[in-house]
């Protein structure tokens, strides 16, 4: 099935899914490809456009009460590639490609899973996981019709079951100042606030560590200024908390607010938050009917927290590992896609998809 595998990979690869810009819709070429392989394998196929880069492709044939679900999406490609990432390299034992571990190579196999088995199986394939609201899953979860015992949701976890990873929280701080020419000395530079609120926060966040309490705070983006001869009136800071399983997350947030400079105008959004996924008797089951190792907590965010905050229990399980998801030269090992099509495609061939 590995041939099978690559060719499903090489098609998905190709087809530029990359988000942001969010632009991916109904028509797009890497929902033709997986509509039609489906539609060749007796699925019933629902494709929903919620706009802005969300659509839903949901899949089903006969009853499977358990769901698999998996995003298209990729982020764009890393300054370090040296080769076209939309061109799918295989060599020395990996598949090399934009989005060949986050989270492509899971698509290919599910497809060459349903392509090799004609049990009950249900596939939630979504598109706006890497830059957006999680609308594809929020949306399905609050019009859907099908009763799930379960939902396996694709990421890369070396072919294991994760049951627990972190939560996540991102924000914007924007600060204001009192702009003028930078000779005087007598504005309030709203990028001097911006650079020592940063400062504060992530010795906040390594006091935290040292303690015990992990905040893994990132100040992701930042912008502000106009001019080295300015006094910057503006500065604005894009950045997130990931808080583990039962961590206070608004507890580090109130921490990480209360090292604003004193005096500073500054201006606070949450611009998405989800929990963090934690382990519940019902999943480590789930988790067990794969027949694979069942692996520690992870630290990034997946969409599962959301399907187990609508009662439905979750885990995580795919090819690959995280540190190459993102990265220039990502890759997935063949071994970790040959392991999650056997374990898809035995899913896919037991009655109920279970």
């Amino acid at each position: 099935m590995l041939g099978r595998i690559t060719e499903h990979l090489r098609k998905l690869v190709a087809c530029d899914t990359t988000n942001p810009p969010r632009a991916i819709g109904a028509d797009h070429a890497a929902l033709v490809y997986v509509r039609g392989i489906l539609d060749s394998c007796g699925f019933a196929i629902e494709l929903r456009d919620l706009g802005a880069g969300s659509v839903n492709l949901y899949a089903r044939r006969g009853s499977a009460d358990t769901l698999v679900n998996c995003h298209l999406d990729t982020v764009p490609p890393d300054g370090g590639w040296n080769r076209d990432p939309l061109d799918l390299l295989v060599e020395n034992g990996q598949a090399i490609g934009l989005g060949a571990c986050d989270i492509k190579g899971a698509a290919a196999c599910i497809l060459a899973a349903c392509e090799a088995s004609n049990g009950d199986a249900a596939v939630l394939f979504t598109t706006d996981e890497e830059g957006g609201p999680s609308a594809c899953v929020r949306t399905f979860l609050d019009e859907r019709r099908a009763v799930y015992l379960g939902v396996i949701v694709s990421e890369p976890t070396g072919a294991c079951a994760v049951l627990e990873h972190r939560g996540i929280v991102s924000c914007q701080v924007e600060f204001r100042g009192q702009g003028g020419h930078a000779s005087l000395g007598n504005g309030r530079s709203a990028l001097h606030d911006a650079v020592v609120w940063g400062a504060r926060a992530l010795e906040a966040a390594a006091d935290a560590e040292r303690a015990g309490e992990s905040w893994r705070l990132n100040l992701g983006h930042a912008e502000g200024g106009t001019k080295p001869n300015m006094v910057a009136s503006s500065a604005r800071v894009r950045f997130g908390v990931r808080p583990g399983a039962g961590a206070d997350a608004e507890g580090m947030l109130r921490a990480i607010r209360a090292v604003t400079p004193e005096g500073s105008n500054a201006e606070w959004t949450t611009r998405f938050t989800a929990p963090a996924l934690r382990e519940t008797p019902a999943s480590r089951a789930l988790g067990g009917t794969l027949g694979v190792e069942i692996a520690p907590g992870v630290d990034f965010w997946t969409e599962a927290a959301l399907f187990a905050g609508a009662g439905i229990p979750a885990v995580v399980f795919g090819p690959g590992d995280i540190a190459q998801a993102h990265a220039p030269g990502e890759f997935v090992p063949l071994a970790d896609l040959q392991i999650a099509a056997s374990v898809y495609r035995r899913l896919f061939s037991t009655s109920g998809g279970a």
